[in-house]
């Protein structure tokens, strides 16, 4: 899932439960295209590896992920963008708060899909009503 916030998906793929997130993240990005100006592209460990830090690059993000341990030449990160990472696990939060998300009920890929755009869908109204509980509530 690429996201922009703890809000905001902006686009999502299913993978097979054994194979590896990166190479179904790469073709996410890759369908992004390139941004209008240079956006931190915050990633988790798991996409750390050279091919997908070079399509990073390409695309015109600018990485932050902090190199694996046992990296023979690790890289400089910025540290203190890496800890907003944590905006965008809210937003796995909130999906798995939907009990047929976290517990994987559908049996078909097409159904499962669906019913994260819905949850995605319910997220984002929450988001715009939630301004608006507030002002009722302060009058």
């Amino acid at each position: 899932m690429v996201a922009a916030d703890a809000r905001t998906a902006i686009t999502f793929a299913l993978s097979p439960g054994q194979a590896h997130d990166a190479a179904e993240g790469r073709k996410l990005l890759s369908g992004l295209g390139k941004p209008r100006w240079p956006v931190h592209m915050l990633m988790d460990r798991a996409y750390e590896g050279n091919e997908t830090r070079q399509l990073v690059l390409e695309l015109g993000f600018i990485p932050v992920v902090p190199p694996k341990s046992n990296r023979i030449k690790p890289w400089e990160y910025d540290k203190a963008m890496y800890r907003r990472r944590n905006e965008i696990e809210r937003l796995f939060r909130r999906l798995k708060g939907f009990r047929r998300i976290f517990s994987h009920f559908e049996k078909l890929d097409v159904m499962f899909i669906a019913f994260i755009h819905f949850a995605l869908i319910v997220e984002a109204f929450r988001s715009v009503n939630m301004p608006l509980i507030y002002s009722q509530r302060e009058k």
